[in-house]
């Protein structure tokens, strides 16, 4: 995947130390660059001698036109001193992007009385006008550059800039319609596209069973790639040949259309029809494309696409998500529940060697291509995008995986902070028995995140939103 790219526009203002901004410039740069991320940075060197934006002396235009040609996903404004706030406020206003205002924080003044660079004061300056401009924005708290408050505060927003720039060009590729009986997967294509931007690609059932079939009959590189590992990383003794070469040319092929149509996800209607077609499950096919970060969700759930894309962009795209039922509550804990689904999760994610690979326990054809077993467990996310009525929200918790009962399927038994809270919030909706889960922390950036999508609500249950702004301000 392409990186994230930042615009890195520092400011200061004329009546201030140049000498310190400068200094400052360089020292966040530094900084930035040291916490690991994965990010281009498009900084203004050669707009001006400073590489600095102030005074308006390299216009808002020049600024917006090399952030625009290269493309940048967010900005970055860090005040080295008071700054230029109708600037700042142009730029931001320009881009569209996620734009994060921080500034370090100010030393005492020196001996005869003077302050270098005011840079709190300018902070509140830019942070009101950004307001007068309808340009939202993330701010960090005013600390030092060393602080861990910083480093948290620009993570988190990186992370939130990844899910906005990949919810901005989402297109999921729909494989046939909902199961008849799932209501609950009914969503509104044309108010997702009008509100969110968000596509959806169509095909028939047809289209992949005669995609899938002449991948089987082909010895192409990509099947002998995705038969190796079928038979190198599972146990395949309840299965056939035939059946590992199905279930490979079946992922072959939903991958071909997803890179074809610009998909960045995929919902498939993985039952019944599709059995009656090619004769397998497409269980393990789906877990094999999340784990390549193309993420697949059962039962044509649009919304879990895009949950799935959100989360696994909050995680820079450096974990796999899976995609479970909220099913039954643990038989002893009362805040316990299963997390499960018929055989899709992430092989990455099993605590076996060599995990299963199975016939369908539930249905009577009894189809092979489930990949069964118990995932593992640690602290994970578990998030859902949902709506109806033309309101949408986001709802966020963390769980952490405990012991549990044996079952069929994919699974994970977890335990909440409070149950009975999640099944409320769960049940009076607008979510539906769907879930996104990953092993990562991932609530602060995809709360932040709806900060840019309009029309989009953060319905955090554990951490509350205090808790989460409280945690981003390094009040905690």
């Amino acid at each position: 995947m392409k990186k994230l790219k930042l615009g890195y526009a520092p400011t200061r203002r004329f009546v201030f130390s140049a000498e310190d901004a400068f200094k400052y410039k360089v020292l966040i740069r530094e900084k930035i660059q040291s916490f690991g991320m994965d990010i281009e940075i498009v900084d203004l060197e050669g707009l001006n001698e400073e590489g600095l934006l102030y005074n308006d002396n390299i216009g808002a235009d020049l600024i917006t036109d090399r952030f625009r040609q290269e493309k940048v996903d967010a900005v970055f404004f860090p005040h080295c001193n008071f700054g230029t706030e109708d600037t700042v406020a142009r730029v931001a206003k320009a881009l569209g992007k996620p734009a994060l205002l921080w500034g370090p924080r100010d030393e005492a003044p020196l001996e005869d009385g003077m302050r270098l660079r005011d840079t709190q004061c300018g902070l509140f300056a830019t942070g009101k006008i950004l307001r007068r401009f309808n340009v939202p924005y993330t701010y960090v708290t005013n600390s030092r550059v060393d602080d861990p408050v910083f480093e948290r505060g620009f993570k988190n927003f990186v992370a939130a800039s990844n899910v906005v720039r990949h919810f901005r060009s989402l297109r999921i590729l729909q494989i046939a319609p909902r199961p008849a009986s799932f209501w609950t997967m009914m969503v509104n294509e044309g108010e997702l596209l009008e509100r969110f931007g968000i596509e959806i690609h169509p095909i028939t059932l047809v289209d992949i069973t005669r995609a899938a079939q002449r991948q089987e009959k082909k010895n192409s590189s990509e099947m002998l790639e995705a038969v190796d590992f079928i038979r190198s990383r599972m146990d395949i003794t309840e299965v056939t040949d035939d059946d590992v070469r199905r279930v490979a040319a079946l992922k072959v092929a939903m991958k071909q259309f997803a890179v074809e149509t610009g998909s960045s996800a995929i919902a498939i209607q993985c039952w019944s029809s599709l059995q009656e077609a090619i004769g397998i499950m497409p269980c393990l096919a789906n877990a094999l494309l999340t784990d390549e970060q193309i993420p697949v969700t059962c039962e044509t759930d649009i919304h879990g696409a895009i949950t799935s894309i959100m989360v696994q962009s909050a995680a820079m795209n450096e974990a796999p998500t899976f995609f479970a039922d909220l099913t039954i509550r643990h038989p002893e804990n009362a805040n316990g529940e299963l997390l499960f689904h018929c055989g899709n999760f992430p092989v990455s994610l099993s605590v076996e060697e060599k995990p299963k690979l199975r016939k369908h326990f539930l249905f009577d054809d009894h189809s092979p291509g489930t990949h069964e077993g118990e995932i593992r467990g640690g602290d994970m996310t578990l998030a859902r995008f949902d709506g109806d009525h033309g309101e949408y929200s986001l709802f966020l918790g963390k769980a952490r995986g405990i012991q549990g009962p044996f079952t069929r399927g994919s699974y994970v038994w977890v335990e909440v902070n409070d149950w009975p809270l999640w099944e409320e919030k769960l049940v009076t909706g607008p979510y539906v028995h769907h879930s996104v889960g990953i092993h990562a922390n991932v609530i602060p950036p995809l709360y932040e995140a709806c900060n840019y999508i309009p029309g989009l609500t953060p319905d955090p249950v554990d951490p509350t939103e205090a808790q989460i702004r409280a945690w981003l301000r390094g009040s905690v």
